[in-house]
């Protein structure tokens, strides 16, 4: 065994669309790739918080990323998907246009943001992947919910379990 330690020269991304965007996701932080189902609401959350799901026995709240990032919203489609991912130590469905793609991201592609991708602000960005013919916006999770919204949603799934 060797004792060079080796550094990461590329991330695996889930691809997701959102509008005319590509956006990405860790691999390691999704946990599965849903097709869109019957959401049972909550009264009082947030207008992005579409409310939860009963998937194979756990609760799983489910936000609406066009909502979330103040994008228009759209009518569900075949193609519409809930990724269910892993976000402040909470399980998250973020409910997508579209995710049918795992690429390798090359981390020397990967710039700082700029203020605004897309309307959305850096703030909830990673960073932007240049790869050959496409731009993928990498999503911070962490930053996606706020620690206000973060014990929201803990609430809403402890209410309905």
């Amino acid at each position: 065994m060797s004792d060079i330690k080796t550094v990461e020269k590329e991330m695996k991304a889930i691809v997701f669309q959102l509008k005319d965007e590509e956006y990405g996701v860790d691999v390691h932080q999704v946990k599965s790739i849903e097709r869109i189902q019957e959401i049972t609401r909550v009264p009082r959350t947030p207008s992005f918080v579409k409310g939860v799901i009963n998937l194979r026995g756990i609760v799983t709240p489910i936000i609406n990323l066009r909502s979330r990032f103040d994008i228009e919203e759209a009518d569900y489609t075949e193609d519409t998907r809930i990724v269910i991912v892993h976000a402040n130590d909470l399980e998250v469905g973020m409910i997508v246009d579209s995710a049918n793609d795992v690429i390798d991201v090359p981390v020397d592609s990967v710039e700082p943001a700029p203020e605004v991708v897309g309307g959305i602000s850096a703030e909830y960005l990673e960073g932007v992947a240049k790869l050959e013919r496409r731009l993928l916006i990498l999503l911070n999770l962490e930053k996606v919910l706020n620690p206000e919204e973060i014990i929201a949603l803990r609430q809403v799934k402890e209410n309905n379990e």
